[in-house]
């Protein structure tokens, strides 16, 4: 705030009564978007104020309000939803300075790629002209010499948030992992020969990680992409991420609270059952069944051994 500016400091809500009353608004607020973590952060704010005042009407209150706010964490557990992203990218003449830039959106909790796709499309329709809108179907790297100069094009993708190894100790709960992002991963599965799939010993897989301007949840649905990483991963990697991925499938389906059959059974069918095909039995014969000729490939292919073994266990 500058203190110059006419009637900043003298306003109603510039006082110790006005800034509780703005941040019980913004706990009020938080609680209905389903943001119950951040309630907490707030009235720890307004608590202090409340206990110097010895007002212990409100903070009958507040503590009440913060009660619902904790219950509603323990009731509704992983059923919260917190939103669903998109990567954007926009390319042709037509759009201007958003030529060639890249947003990631937040959608709401269940929003799927047609969805997104279709109202976007009808968006920049009629701004251009119905016929001058195409969206790119695929998430592979865009080609600007290919396109035609005449028209719009926007390619979606379906993004999720993207953590370091590092972060998961203290993003422990599913609200920390939906909460405070800026960085989310799409995978793009590709072949040396220029089709997206092909056989297991031929498979590439490049992980594409952006970096936000600021983190979700923000007072703007959609953010600039400021940063683009690109990891290409092997197909012995792309095996090893499989097999890991299939394990903790498997070890969830295990510890589940309360049992759950039906699930434990679909899990099994998925990463054992006979008729999958690249399951796990071709994973070993394609990769495992000689120790590979080049030393680098050593380290993987242990790797790999020692994630059949984890994966046999469970």
């Amino acid at each position: 705030l500058s203190p110059d500016e006419d009637g900043i400091c003298s306003g109603r809500y510039f006082s110790e009564s006005g800034l509780v009353g703005l941040l019980e608004q913004a706990a009020e607020l938080l609680s209905t978007g389903g943001l119950y973590e951040t309630v907490n952060e707030v009235y720890k704010i307004v608590i202090p104020i409340l206990e110097a005042h010895r007002d212990f009407r409100k903070l009958t209150l507040t503590h009440s309000k913060l009660q619902k706010a904790f219950d509603s964490i323990i009731n509704k557990g992983q059923k919260r939803m917190f939103g669903t992203y998109f990567r954007v990218g926009f390319y042709g003449s037509k759009f201007g300075d958003l030529d060639e830039q890249e947003f990631v959106y937040k959608e709401p909790a269940i929003t799927k790629l047609p969805e997104i796709s279709h109202r976007l499309e009808g968006f920049y329709g009629q701004c251009f002209g119905e016929d001058a809108v195409e969206v790119i179907k695929d998430s592979a790297p865009v080609d600007k010499r290919k396109l035609d100069p005449i028209k719009a094009y926007i390619q979606i993708t379906f993004v999720e948030p993207y953590f370091d190894e590092y972060e998961m100790k203290d993003r422990v709960t599913y609200f920390e992992k939906n909460f405070n992002l800026c960085r989310f991963m799409y995978t793009t599965p590709f072949t040396m020969d220029g089709r997206p799939r092909g056989e297991l010993s031929e498979q590439y897989k490049r992980n594409t990680i952006l970096t936000t301007m600021h983190a979700f949840p923000y007072i703007k649905t959609r953010i600039n992409v400021i940063q683009k990483e690109e990891f290409i991963l092997t197909p012995i990697e792309v095996a090893i991420e499989d097999m890991r991925k299939k394990t903790q499938e498997l070890t969830a389906a295990t510890n589940q609270e309360p049992p759950d059959a039906k699930m434990l059974q679909m899990v099994l069918q998925g990463s054992v059952g006979a008729t999958v095909n690249q399951g796990p039995l071709e994973v070993a014969q394609v990769f495992l069944a000689e120790i590979p000729a080049d030393p680098k490939l050593y380290r993987h292919h242990n790797k790999l051994r020692l994630c059949f073994k984890e994966f046999i266990m469970r």
